[in-house]
């Protein structure tokens, strides 16, 4: 199954200035300068956050014009990872087992190959009830490390997924490369081209969930806090399979990820391109966004400075309504209870999903059935279902495609 990626299979009809692309406004750069450049952790001030964004807003007046600029972006994104053309897909040749059933709602260990020999591994949730075909919702994790909160493993992350999952639909919780079953078989997350990895995981994790034969291909969203945040916009800009997004506390003009699988490639800027996580996250439009963002962290600015901005492109597709924010000034950088329940009724709208199924006799959210699993019940590579022998080794310092 191909897949369809907005600005690579759909012919755009562009016949702009370089000023429409925004070009013109990029000053003229020496040889140095055109070098790969990238835009890591706090890139730049509040104040240069705003001038940025400001300067990106002169390049387009209408939506032709965004377009062609939003064509611009996704083609440097992949270009900037180097998928660009794209990897061949391999066979995904999911492993699916142990599945353990609760109330409304069960939990199988699953992996898939995103490239030969190379495990995405995670939780699979199912709805134990509901009719076929279910809407899906990935769910990447960020990067809290502590032992007691620890990837998809987290408490957060398992009442995230099982909730989701209890609404009617299907869930996939998914490590980050060097996490989860990634670690356990000696692999890094500080890969130097690890973002390259990780959003091609997240691609073909999309072609996971379809390929389970029980997916409305015109429902599938993702949410993720942090980190996980991130991968949420970036696949969403790249992949419009992706119908709606929730990215939590991570969508910031100022601070461009701190980890390289966020900014660690010229994702961002280059000779011929300039931009932010701002102007990715608004290539979601017009597919339904809700920015989740507090006081506490980088998103701090959102209802003043990054809403705006996304919301007026929202606005020249006349699609405004199918954009929000929710703001919660006095909370920190965290996937908690009132931004998942925030979360929760944006996806149960635009995703036909039941509230009514995670809904106490007060009309208060109820998260009390879920089962927090125990990590070693989770991995999906064990003494019982051991690793293929053919599986690519964690010392590899270049995979076939670098």
């Amino acid at each position: 199954m191909q897949i369809r990626l907005s600005g690579i299979y759909k012919t755009v009809v562009i016949s702009v200035s370089l000023l429409v692309l925004g070009l013109s406004l990029i000053p003229a750069q020496s040889a140095e300068q055109k070098k790969p450049q990238l835009c890591q952790g706090n890139y730049q001030s509040e104040e240069e956050a705003k001038e940025q964004l400001a300067m990106f807003a002169q390049s387009y007046s209408n939506l032709e014009q965004w377009k062609a600029r939003a064509g611009r972006i996704r083609e440097s994104i992949f270009h900037g990872a180097e998928l660009s053309p794209l990897p061949e897909k391999c066979a995904l040749k999911p492993i699916i087992h142990s599945k353990r059933k609760y109330k409304g709602y069960t939990v199988e260990n699953a992996a898939f190959e995103s490239l030969p020999g190379v495990f995405v591994t995670g939780s699979l949730y199912r709805p134990r009830k509901g009719k076929k075909p279910f809407a899906a919702v990935l769910c990447p994790h960020g990067h809290a490390s502590r032992p007691e909160s620890y990837g998809r493993f987290r408490v957060d992350q398992q009442k995230r997924c099982a909730t989701l999952a209890r609404m009617g639909a299907v869930v996939f919780s998914y490590d980050m490369v060097g996490w989860g079953d990634w670690k356990s078989a000696g692999w890094s997350h500080k890969r130097p081209k690890v973002l390259k990895l990780q959003l091609w995981n997240s691609i073909r994790a999309v072609d996971f969930l379809l390929s389970l034969g029980d997916i409305d291909s015109k429902r599938i969203g993702i949410t993720g806090c942090s980190g996980g945040g991130t991968q949420s916009f970036m696949l969403t800009a790249v992949d419009d399979r992706i119908v709606v997004s929730v990215p939590a506390v991570m969508v910031s003009a100022h601070f461009f990820g701190g980890c390289n699988c966020e900014s660690g490639m010229p994702i961002h800027k280059s000779d011929k391109h300039e931009t932010s996580n701002v102007e990715i996250a608004a290539l979601a439009a017009p597919r339904p966004q809700l920015l989740i963002s507090c006081g506490g962290d980088w998103t701090k600015n959102t209802p003043n400075v990054e809403y705006p901005y996304v919301k007026n492109i929202y606005r020249l597709y006349g699609a405004e309504a199918n954009v929000e924010n929710l703001h919660l000034p006095d909370e920190g950088h965290d996937y908690g209870l009132s931004k998942r329940l925030g979360a929760y009724k944006f996806l149960a709208k635009h995703l036909k999903l039941s509230l009514d199924k995670v809904t106490g006799p007060d009309g208060s959210l109820d998260e009390s059935f879920v089962v927090i699993e125990k990590q070693e019940d989770m991995y999906v590579f064990n003494a019982e279902h051991p690793r293929p022998a053919y599986a690519v080794k964690p010392d590899v310092k270049e995979l076939p495609w670098d």
